[in-house]
C-alpha cells in the first residue's frame, strides 16, 4: 500500500495567519486570573464595547463588558452578575453562548478569559461605572485600542459575524 500524500500547510515563511503573528510566548509561573467577557450584539450585529474608566488599570482602553469570576461562580453566573452591576441589564445564562477564549501573559499574572456572545437582555444599558459605551461593527473593532488579551478575539468576531 503506497503512502498517501499529506496536505502540507503553507511554509512558516508565509505572511498568513498565525505564522505572521509576532507575539511573545506565554510566561510560566504566573498566577492565573480568570475573567469572563461578552460580545453583546444589537439587532444590527454591532458589538458593545466599554472604555475602562480613569483610575483603573489600562484606563482609556476599550474592552468587552465582563469581569472577574468570584469564588464558587460559574463563568455564566459571573457574567450575569457583572452585566447587572456594570450596565444595569438582566441576562439569563441560557442567552449566553460561548464563542472563544483569550489566554495572555501580562507582567504579573496570566489572564484566561472566556468570551460569550449574547443577543438578548432585558433593561436599558446604563454605564453605571461612568465608562463610555460604543456600539461597534466587527470590521471597526481595530479602531478602538484594546488590552492585549482582547486583540486575538477581534478576528474571531469579524469572521463569525
Amino acid at each position: 500500500m503506497a503512502p498517501t500524500e499529506l496536505n502540507i500547510p503553507p511554509s512558516a515563511d508565509s505572511e498568513d495567519g498565525c505564522w505572521s503573528a509576532d507575539l511573545p510566548a506565554p510566561r510560566t509561573g504566573l498566577p492565573i486570573i480568570t475573567v469572563v467577557a461578552v460580545a453583546l450584539l444589537d439587532a444590527d450585529n454591532r458589538i458593545l464595547l466599554a472604555q475602562r474608566p480613569a483610575g483603573k488599570k489600562m484606563a482609556g482602553l476599550w474592552e468587552f463588558p465582563g469581569g472577574k469570576i468570584e469564588a464558587g461562580e460559574t463563568p455564566e453566573v459571573a457574567l450575569v452578575r457583572e452585566l447587572h452591576e456594570e450596565l444595569g441589564v438582566d441576562i439569563r445564562t441560557s442567552c449566553l453562548a460561548p464563542l472563544a477564549f483569550a489566554s495572555h501573559s501580562y507582567d504579573d499574572f496570566h489572564l484566561l478569559m472566556p468570551l460569550y456572545v449574547c443577543r438578548q437582555w432585558r433593561g436599558k444599558l446604563i454605564a453605571k461605572e461612568g465608562q463610555e459605551l460604543a456600539w461597534v461593527r466587527a470590521e471597526r473593532l481595530r479602531d478602538y485600542p484594546m488590552p492585549p488579551a482582547d486583540e486575538p478575539l477581534i478576528p474571531i468576531l469579524r469572521d463569525w459575524l
